[in-house]
């Protein structure tokens, strides 16, 4: 019987630092907000294992997938724990497969055994394809706008 390939999730690890620092650079880049180089400094922490910011690597057949982030939170309004996906990619050769949708099941299943509560992401207005699946697996459009403002350590 031939071996059917299975998308999975491991943790990062320290020495997955190069491969999620490189995922992580083409993620940006296709998402157009490239990473500077305290993003870069980021992605090395988060796969020192950041507990703040559990950081995971996907595999397909046991070889590099792609990967998902996820921050954790804390919210009233939500119960308690709450967290992003503040990062999810899939190779582009693996789009189209089908992979997209059970790389958000693994995200999802990742925050439940973190202990979120309630599973927040943001996904760019023109990025319809992904907005659709986001949809389809449950998540719900909260009509709010995200605002943000960095504060940068003196």
């Amino acid at each position: 019987m031939p071996e059917t390939k299975m998308l999975t999730a491991r943790r990062a690890l320290p020495a997955d630092a190069p491969l999620f620092l490189q995922m992580c650079r083409d993620f940006h880049i296709e998402d157009g907000s490239p990473l500077d180089e305290a993003g870069e400094a980021t992605i090395a922490h988060v796969c020192r294992g950041e507990p703040l910011a559990p950081a995971f690597l996907l595999e397909y057949g046991g070889a590099p997938a792609g990967f998902f982030l996820l921050t954790l939170g804390y919210s009233v309004e939500n119960g308690g724990t709450d967290g992003f996906i503040d990062d999810i990619y899939l190779l582009p050769p693996l789009r189209g497969q089908g992979l997209g949708h059970k790389a958000v099941q693994l995200a999802i299943e990742a925050a439940r055994e973190v202990g979120i509560r309630a599973l927040l992401l943001e996904v760019e207005a023109p990025n319809e394809r992904a907005y659709h699946l986001y949809l389809k697996m449950g998540f719900e459009d909260t009509k709010r706008r995200l605002l943000r403002q960095v504060i940068a350590e003196e």
